[in-house]
């Protein structure tokens, strides 16, 4: 079944290319396609599949990085071919920030979100003026605050708004005193801070347990779905076609529900 999918899909993809719309040559089918992802778990989930995927005669070079910049500046650079990390809402901002025009192909998983505590049990051992490390790129620092706001922790201008920053904060009854701190850094700094908002692919790295260690976690409805991202000229490349329709397939569905035991949810 994932044979003829992937076959199928190549197929109409090659043919909207050959339609003219705007899509690059194909390359030949024995061309690696180099993806750019982090290490927990979308590295984990390729390679997961690299063997099924060359089963269909497509080979994948993975790439992996530690930060959220890199795999969208060398995508954009065509250093890449096509990235897997992100959300939506960072590409977005990614793109308004740096002038691209980098495309999602298909919605992948959920990491539910969560806040850590190295000493605390429970929210409401969080004293008077905690000290509490948050991502800092603008995507992750909204979805932060909303998480915090959603615990009963502080209370924002605009709940809705996915974009929030410290200055939409209008309560803040325990004093809270925010840090902001690159995502790669926060599980190292969970000694040093009373509570860290850690995105799941560095928790699970630094081999924090979200649904045991999390003081208050995301939801399975999370709207922050990880992405396979293209440049506008390539998302049509049949291989790229047969990547989205492998990481969309039950089989890796399965695989992530085995493997990180609710941590990580297959999107919908």
């Amino acid at each position: 079944m994932i044979r003829r999918t992937l076959l199928t899909l190549a197929a109409a993809a090659v043919a909207l290319a050959a339609c003219g719309q705007g899509a690059e040559k194909a390359a030949g089918p024995g061309a690696p396609l180099i993806v750019g992802a982090t290490a927990v778990p979308h590295a984990e989930i390729l390679e997961h599949i690299k063997p099924l995927l060359a089963a269909e005669g497509v080979n994948i070079e993975i790439k992996v990085f530690n930060d959220y910049v890199q795999p969208n500046t060398q995508l954009a650079e065509r250093r890449l071919d096509v990235n897997y990390f992100q959300t939506r809402p960072y590409l977005d901002e990614f793109n308004a920030s740096r002038g691209s025009d980098l495309v999602t192909v298909a919605g992948v998983h959920v990491e539910p979100l969560g806040a850590y505590s190295r000493r605390f049990r429970t929210l409401a051992e969080l004293p008077q003026g905690a000290q509490v490390a948050v991502p800092n790129d603008a995507s992750s620092i909204g979805r932060s605050l909303i998480l915090l706001q959603k615990a009963g922790l502080i209370r924002l201008k605009d709940p809705a708004n996915p974009l929030q920053s410290l200055r939409d904060i209008v309560d803040n009854p325990r004093g809270l005193r925010f840090r902001e701190l690159e995502s790669a850094t926060l599980p190292r700094v969970l000694d040093q801070v009373d509570m860290a908002v850690i995105n799941t692919n560095y928790a699970l790295d630094a081999g924090l347990k979200p649904r045991t260690d999390a003081l208050t976690l995301e939801g399975a409805d999370s709207p922050y779905v990880n992405y396979l991202v293209a440049r506008p000229d390539n998302r049509t490349d049949p291989r790229i076609v047969a990547l989205a329709a492998m990481l969309r397939s039950q089989a890796v569905k399965d695989f992530i529900a085995r493997k990180y035991d609710g941590a990580v949810i297959p999107a919908a």
